[in-house]
């Protein structure tokens, strides 16, 4: 079991020359939120995910599926099935990579930006880029599986 390590904003504009960045189209669904049991479709990779109790800082595991367990488990989730258009986005002063998720579906038009950091001391050192707007670390509501258990 890893950890993940990150911060999460609002995006007041979308950086120039997003033509530029990969992408990925996302899919995710939620078995469980408290812990967090999450089945997700990246592109054509597909993951059951486990993440632990934190803000910054949490513990997490992502197990390969195949696309026929993501599709049957994808059946059995609670709330909005939420789907998103992911960039990555490098950030080369800080050697990271941010990934700006923008909402399709229920969420349409809804825009976060996500940096994921090696230890708590870069995370808390990131010098933050000008498109990202107000931070939503920990804040409540905020989370994806939050917004999935929306009704």
């Amino acid at each position: 079991m890893g950890k993940e390590i990150e911060r999460k904003w609002l995006v007041d504009h979308l950086p120039n020359n997003m033509e530029t960045y990969n992408y990925t189209d996302i899919v995710q669904g939620y078995l469980c939120v408290d812990p967090v049991i999450r089945v997700r479709k990246d592109g054509e990779e597909y993951y059951l995910t486990y993440k632990g109790k934190g803000e910054i800082e949490r513990e997490e595991c992502n197990l390969p599926l195949k696309a026929e367990a993501f599709e049957n488990l994808l059946l059995k989730c609670d709330g909005i099935i939420l789907e998103k258009r992911r960039y990555r986005i490098p950030v080369s002063e800080e050697k990271c990579t941010a990934e700006l998720d923008i909402f399709k579906g229920a969420y349409k038009g809804l825009l976060y930006v996500e940096v994921e950091f090696e230890n708590t001391e870069k995370a808390n050192e990131f010098t933050v880029p000008d498109w990202f707007g107000e931070e939503v670390t920990g804040k409540p509501g905020f989370s994806n599986s939050e917004l999935a258990m929306r009704r």
